[in-house]
């Protein structure tokens, strides 16, 4: 039996899409606070807020972007969000005060949240249903790999080239983000009823409830992935491997493009379960091994076990949000996912800043270590056990029909 194309023109498009997208992200993120510490003489917490007011705009504006495309369609809403994005990628060239930077990153974010919604939206209609699961990892690969190239892209134009072609190539990045964007032919298929449109404007239109459970599970184990974005280069640097540093991510990239083609049909063939808890444990042993790292065998070692675990949970939880949801909301239960999920990496990078001033980052990665194990239960309990719950109901009402 032939399965159902995954890799359309559609697919390819929106990944790529995708992929610039979060270039722009990553080649930003890591430069921009040292950028107005030099260059503006602002603090360190002054230049923390560039990464805190960027992923506060997008979760503000993800519901409301998930609520936009279920009233007017995925193109729209995405040509919008990465017209807004591209343009503000322009707008970096002329601040000279650490507000001015500020407002932009407050559009930048607006953009970004907006965008991230309407693609992960659009590839959830793209990707064949019996194949959804081997998809969105795919998909989330396109995410992985801006991650791993950004900052070190980032980092290279502006120590060897300046701020000037660092924002030339942040504004190139995201016009490719755009014109992949316009070669996406796909649209939105199921429309709401006018009533539906015509329905007042609240809280429920905003989020979907569907999508809540497994969000929280992503948005708890986001805390300790905010701990490796954060401190995993500083703590390199803590243990004497500072020249292996720049290596954690890439071996974290390798191993999960080695391992996707797997993981993700062992989702489609067996359920979240199969995959999820393996991938708990292996992401808890990835930051037990980090912490006891004194090598850079066990350093490097730790980063694929933690590519492994973490990088196929987070598509995993991706997955479960959007086939808990009815196709006309998908939209909305990406935006809640995201929208929690990025909670988390914003609550984390605060808290865990907090907690790393207390104690050494081994110590740190050691107690994640642990913290990540109670994930599973969360998991059981959030998702495993209500699912479980819901199939037996099920079960029961089609003995009813029966009869």
């Amino acid at each position: 039996m032939n399965k159902p194309k995954l890799w359309s023109k559609d697919f390819i498009s929106v990944s790529l899409s995708n992929f610039f997208l979060f270039l722009t992200f990553y080649i930003l993120l890591v430069t921009l606070p040292s950028y107005v510490m030099e260059e503006l003489h602002s603090s360190s917490s002054m230049a923390g807020l560039m990464t805190t007011v960027f992923l506060l705009s997008a979760i503000v504006s993800r519901p409301l972007a998930g609520q936009w495309l279920e009233r007017a369609g995925n193109k729209k809403v995405l040509l919008s969000a990465l017209i807004i994005f591209a343009g503000a990628s322009l707008l970096y060239f002329f601040p000279t005060t650490i507000s001015g930077f500020l407002v932009i990153r407050l559009l930048h974010g607006i953009g970004f949240g907006m965008a991230t919604t309407a693609v992960g939206t659009i590839v959830a209609d793209i990707i064949p249903a019996s194949r959804r699961g081997e998809g969105m990892g795919y998909f989330v690969m396109s995410t992985n790999m801006a991650m791993v190239i950004g900052p070190f892209v980032g980092l290279l134009a502006i120590q060897q080239w300046g701020p000037q072609i660092l924002f030339s190539l942040s504004v190139i990045v995201a016009i490719g983000s755009l014109l992949t964007g316009l070669s996406i032919k796909h649209t939105k298929t199921e429309q709401p009823s006018k009533i539906e449109v015509l329905s007042t404007f609240s809280f429920h239109s905003l989020f979907e409830a569907s999508a809540v459970p497994i969000a929280i599970v992503g948005s708890f184990m986001a805390i300790v992935y905010s701990a490796l974005l954060s401190f995993v280069s500083i703590y390199a640097h803590e243990i004497h491997l500072a020249s292996v540093a720049s290596l954690f991510f890439v071996v974290y990239a390798i191993v999960l493009l080695i391992s996707r083609p797997f993981t993700g049909k062992w989702l489609d063939q067996y359920g979240p379960n199969v995959i999820s808890f393996p991938c708990i444990i292996l992401f808890a042993i990835g930051m037990f091994i980090l912490s006891q790292s004194s090598g850079v065998f066990t350093f490097l070692l730790s980063a694929g076990m933690i590519g492994l675990g973490w990088g196929t949970l987070f598509p995993t939880f991706q997955t479960i949000a959007i086939q808990d949801a009815e196709p006309r909301k998908r939209g909305v239960a990406t935006a809640t996912f995201l929208s929690i999920y990025d909670t988390g990496i914003a609550l984390g990078s605060f808290l865990v800043g907090v907690i790393a001033a207390k104690m050494d980052y081994s110590s740190l990665y050691f107690f994640c270590s642990f913290y990540i194990l109670f994930g599973a239960v969360l998991y059981y309990f959030l998702h495993t056990r209500k699912q479980a719950f819901i199939t037996k109901v099920k079960k029961q009402q089609a003995k009813i029909q029966e009869i």
